[in-house]
């Protein structure tokens, strides 16, 4: 048994050609998918990067590992504690260690653990190839690692080797030598003149006015990665960036199929594509971010080809991606551990039927706070922290008729908010019931000072909403958030250099 699961970080469904994307950015994935299963409705469970590998490879909702945030308490997995054996929980239960418990030899290929300090991420690994730029790499830096464990490995039995790509990740890094694949072909239909022209008057974090997170400054060494978006021509610049790094990452794929097949094993190879989460190019006025609990940043690809047992299928059913756990065991004639969270969809794979889930419940705690409600075709987002967006506290959209989530019906249909608050109270309800701890990490996050990214960032913030001209919605942040105003300030004032050095994020300095 070999299987290979490729991570590409970033990557949303609908920007794959197999997931009907009018651009041909993914031919070698696309190639994949018309062998296999590719699950349309597969979600996170908690987003962005951190929180989604964590729940992955430990099993659980972020809510029970403890991993909700980028930093504070909510950003260390929980210890076990008087419980605690010769090893840790994840030394038996982490996806690796589950796969090394049933012949497989384990590999990375990856610098997430250091990206993040999250060296949980390691447990159950036999061998970790670390690519050395804390995930600021660029496939061709990172494929001749895996070429080379390939040639190694590749034709030996029993092995499950894991590999991180980075390029649709912020910022846009694909070699200028390798041009603009997208030149000419048009931008999605979606974003029409009328629908940019109310971007441009959002206001937060990455927004169209600040693409930098709360500014709008570009890097020389970056050039695919625009500061701002001001008209079409910098749309372009932004979703061309974007379709390219899939592309660039797609081609890098493809060098290791060519190899795989090269060693003769490619027939026979199990394949999982799949990413940590997805990237709002749009959907709710954000550009180039993972920063929410909606259907942009928590919808994930998932396509797995297990050749004797799949065929080219299409799934719709509501899936984690921590159901990947309990299916990989019942595929091995294993029990699934006691800690996980996740409910197999084996059956799939083997083209038979069986239970569904009615909905899902995903989380964002690093950029905002929310939780939200997949059902049917709704998604219901509760807001918490709003991460100086402005966001209601409750927002419905219709994926069906809004995929882009443009128009929140939660005025319009409040008995289905209440609908979804009662499925969100169940879930919550049984996540608390089901755990040693008492307290819900969403609200650790809350208690700190709010989410990661939000601390410290209000005061300047202002400023450059006063700025450019924005400044009818300083009043409205100020009343939502008047600790991290003051907060903010007093660092603001302690700092020798002022607020713009505080403040300064540079793309080459990437903080996600």
């Amino acid at each position: 048994m070999r299987i290979l699961l490729l991570d590409l970080d970033s990557t949303r469904p609908d920007h794959l050609g197999c997931y009907g994307y009018h651009r041909n950015t993914s031919p070698n994935i696309d190639r994949i998918a018309q062998e296999g299963v590719r699950f349309t409705n597969y979600y996170t469970s908690d987003a962005p990067c951190f929180p989604s590998r964590t729940a992955l490879m430990t099993g659980r909702f972020g809510i029970h590992n403890g991993v909700v945030g980028h930093g504070g308490t909510a950003a260390d997995v929980r210890h076990d504690g008087p419980d605690r054996l010769f090893q840790d929980t994840l030394a038996r239960e982490s996806l690796p260690a589950f796969l090394r418990s049933v012949g497989l030899r384990t590999a990375l290929i990856s610098p997430f653990g250091e990206r993040h300090s999250s060296w949980t991420f390691y447990a159950g690994f036999n061998e970790i190839h670390n690519t050395g730029q804390s995930g600021m790499e660029s496939a061709e830096e990172v494929t001749p690692t895996v070429l080379d464990w390939i040639q190694a490995n590749g034709m030996k039995d029993d092995w499950f080797l894991y590999v991180n790509y980075w390029d649709p990740h912020t910022p846009y890094r694909a070699p200028a030598e390798y041009g603009n694949p997208f030149e000419n072909d048009p931008l999605p239909d979606w974003i029409t003149d009328n629908v940019l022209e109310r971007h441009l008057k959002k206001v937060g974090p990455h927004s169209a006015s600040e693409i930098n997170m709360y500014d709008n400054r570009t890097s020389p060494k970056y050039p695919r990665h625009p500061g701002e978006i001001v008209d079409r021509a910098s749309l372009r610049d932004m979703i061309d960036g974007y379709d390219t790094g899939i592309r660039y990452t797609d081609d890098n794929i493809g060098q290791l199929f060519r190899a795989l097949e090269a060693q003769g094993v490619m027939e026979e190879l199990v394949i999982i594509i799949t990413a940590d989460h997805g990237e709002n190019q749009g959907e709710l006025g954000i550009y180039g971010e993972h920063g929410t609990a909606d259907q942009a940043t928590c919808r994930i690809p998932m396509i797995i080809r297990w050749p004797g047992m799949t065929r080219a299928a299409v799934n719709d059913e509501l899936h984690y991606h921590l159901d990947l756990n309990p299916t990989l065991a019942e595929l091995f004639g294993r029990a699934p551990m006691n800690s996980w969270d996740g409910r197999s969809y084996a059956h799939v794979l083997r083209g038979e039927s069986g239970s569904k889930r009615d909905f899902l419940v995903v989380s964002q705690c690093a950029h905002v706070c929310q939780r939200s409600v997949r059902f049917g075709d709704y998604l219901y987002i509760r807001t918490y922290h709003d991460g100086f967006h402005l966001f209601d506290k409750e927002m419905l959209f219709d994926l069906k008729e809004d995929p882009f989530e443009q128009y929140s019906l939660a005025k319009e249909r409040p008995e289905l908010c209440r609908e979804a608050v009662y499925l969100l109270n169940e879930w919550h309800d049984d996540m608390m019931s089901s755990m040693k701890f008492d307290v819900d990490p969403l609200w650790t996050v809350m208690k700190e000072g709010g989410p990661f990214h939000a601390k410290g960032h209000l005061p300047a913030y202002i400023e450059r909403l006063e700025e450019t001209g924005r400044g009818e919605a300083v009043a409205e942040l100020k009343r939502r958030h008047p600790q991290e105003f003051d907060a903010g300030a007093e660092i603001c004032r302690a700092s020798d250099d002022g607020c713009n050095q505080m403040h300064a994020s540079p793309a080459t300095v990437h903080k996600r």
